[in-house]
């Protein structure tokens, strides 16, 4: 496990970003959400990224995520900001102004779509750190980007001063332990399924989705993994099984998200933005019978669950589209 001072936290969330019903950024509801994962144990807040919806947001409405979080937070968690771009002038902006509006971190998504040599990757990487004073988190998620960031990019990206840390969304743990023994980098599951199996063989912390739901079992996974309490981890694992099947198994994890707090009252709506849709009725009913096993895990009380497939249904156009420059 790396000595370097973690400057990200351990318990991070992959946070949605709450819309009203015409697809607008519910800001009030913003604020809650964030207060409430906070006091349930998360020590660091990732707004404006896969989850959080990042590819349908605005460059004003990102930075805006980092002010009301840095707000909301007041020195309680730290404010990663992720997306960015897969143009890397345009990457480089964002993270300087994300600095500017607060930001404790920034995590660079591999560029999509553009299908880059490694070498571009590797480009693409240093001029964003050469670009801020913030650490850096690499985000390793080949599924939705096409390619992965080999063991080489990694060692090499490894050697910059301001990258210290790579989320990994690739389930390859032989690579994560040759990294971990080679280099000084942190690593956070990516993975909502592997936080557990990543945390056993060095991982700092992770980066999750299910955690909007509720981020106290994975407070008590990763204490107790950092007193060496095994039993007690894999105990908190087991329970959200269930939890984590639900979320992340029968839609994007956005959209399950997003579904639940709503039947939860804990956001005002479940809308996501197009091309994003709310669950169809089969998928619901996969989320709901899944809830059903879900046993006394902390923060997630479904005994007043009201789920509304009709106000999920679809997605919004919202009045000003995003940007992807």
């Amino acid at each position: 496990m790396s000595t370097r001072e973690n400057p990200f936290g351990q318990v991070l969330v992959a946070l949605v970003t709450p819309f009203t019903a015409d697809g607008e950024v519910d800001w009030p509801g913003v604020e809650q959400h964030i207060d409430d994962c906070i006091t349930a144990g998360a020590d660091g807040i990732v707004v404006t990224g896969t989850t959080g919806e990042t590819s349908t947001l605005t460059d004003p409405e990102k930075l805006r995520l980092v002010e009301v979080g840095k707000s909301v937070a007041a020195g309680r968690a730290k404010i990663i900001t992720g997306g960015g771009s897969n143009e890397t002038a345009h990457a480089i902006h964002l993270y300087k102004q994300s600095e500017r509006a607060g930001a404790d971190g920034v995590m660079i998504v591999t560029p999509y779509y553009n299908k880059p040599t490694q070498a571009g990757v590797l480009t693409h990487f240093r001029m964003i750190a050469d670009a801020t004073d913030l650490p850096v988190i690499l985000y390793d998620i080949p599924g939705r980007t096409g390619i992965p960031i080999t063991y080489d990019t990694i060692l090499r990206a490894s050697k910059h001063p301001n990258i210290l840390a790579v989320k990994d969304a690739k389930g390859d743990f032989a690579e994560v332990s040759r990294v971990l023994n080679n280099t000084d980098l942190m690593y956070f599951s990516g993975d909502d399924t592997n936080v557990l199996p990543h945390l056993s063989i060095g991982a700092t912390g992770l980066i999750g989705v299910t955690a909007n739901i509720t981020s106290a079992p994975y407070r008590t996974i990763v204490d107790a993994v950092n007193r060496g309490d095994l039993a007690t981890a894999t105990a908190e694992h087991k329970r959200l099984e269930p939890l984590v099947r639900a979320i992340m198994t029968h839609v994007p994890g956005t959209v399950a998200a997003k579904y639940v707090l709503h039947g939860l009252g804990r956001i005002g709506s479940p809308r996501v933005r197009l091309p994003l849709v709310g669950p169809e009725d089969s998928e619901a009913y996969a989320i709901e019978t899944s809830l059903e096993a879900v046993r006394d895990v902390p923060g997630a009380d479904f005994s007043n669950f009201r789920p509304d497939r009709n106000a999920a249904a679809g997605g919004a156009l919202p009045k000003v589209p995003g940007t992807t420059r």
